[in-house]
């Protein structure tokens, strides 16, 4: 843990983040222009699903990342509340939103690829259900968050919500083994080989790449405005309480 405290020094931080930047960003962009292109004019159509497969190309990649971002909250807020890392706090509070959005897209092209597979928008299947449920916690950490006048006392009951909420998370990965759901069980993370073609295979891993890359820059970002917030707070606090201290001075 001593190194990890090495990075808990907001200035080395933000120097270390400066440079992971514009590399993070260079990354996001060339992955989302080589697997948009890949995905709308390279990959074949389907023979069962036609050109509905290409709602994949978002959908599969969001779903990832929401289960990554949750267990990176995870392991953060175990960070937060054992070692006592100042930034691991921050980290899981600037993750949460971005989490949140890659579940709502995740649950957004899911229902638009279902309704002319399954015949309907929605199903309470396993799969679904629990993604739906990982929504909630992703809303109920950022509520948390920011529900209490301290903001220890909202990252703790943050992180220990993130940390009950994370028993979920198995739970989407192998529902579709568990039990009969309308999802099809995993054919890119086989223990033999991808059962995908190539040709789908390449802009599903490059999309993958620009949202994994989107992440990063996004994170960086929102950690460095939540660092830049929290100086100001504290110094609006000791301004407050000089003021406090020479009033009865001056009365």
């Amino acid at each position: 843990m001593a190194d990890l405290h090495r990075f808990a020094n907001p200035a080395r931080f933000r120097r270390l983040s400066a440079a992971v930047l514009p590399w993070a960003a260079g990354v996001t962009v060339v992955a989302f222009a080589a697997g948009l292109y890949f995905a709308l004019f390279a990959s074949p159509a389907d023979y069962q699903q036609g050109d509905t497969v290409r709602i994949m190309y978002v959908h599969v990649p969001a779903a990832w990342m929401a289960l990554f971002v949750y267990t990176l909250i995870a392991v953060a807020s175990a960070v937060a509340l054992i070692w006592k890392h100042p930034l691991a706090d921050v980290t899981a509070k600037a993750a949460a939103p971005i989490g949140a959005v890659f579940t709502l897209l995740c649950l957004a092209t899911g229902s638009l690829w279902g309704k002319p597979m399954w015949g309907t928008w929605w199903v309470w299947d396993a799969r679904l259900t629990s993604v739906l449920v990982l929504f909630f916690l992703y809303l109920g950490h950022m509520a948390l968050s920011n529900a209490f006048d301290d903001p220890t006392r909202g990252a703790r009951a943050a992180a220990i919500l993130a940390l009950v909420g994370f028993v979920n998370v198995p739970i989407i990965k192998f529902s579709v083994d568990w039990w009969n759901t309308l999802h099809q069980p995993a054919s890119v993370s086989r223990l033999d080989a991808p059962a995908i073609d190539p040709a789908m295979l390449v802009p599903l891993l490059l999309m993958t790449v620009a949202f994994k890359g989107y992440f990063i820059t996004a994170l960086l970002l929102r950690i460095r405005a939540e660092l830049a917030a929290r100086k100001v707070r504290v110094m609006r606090l000791s301004q407050l309480h000089a003021a406090e201290r020479a009033a009865p001075a001056t009365g």
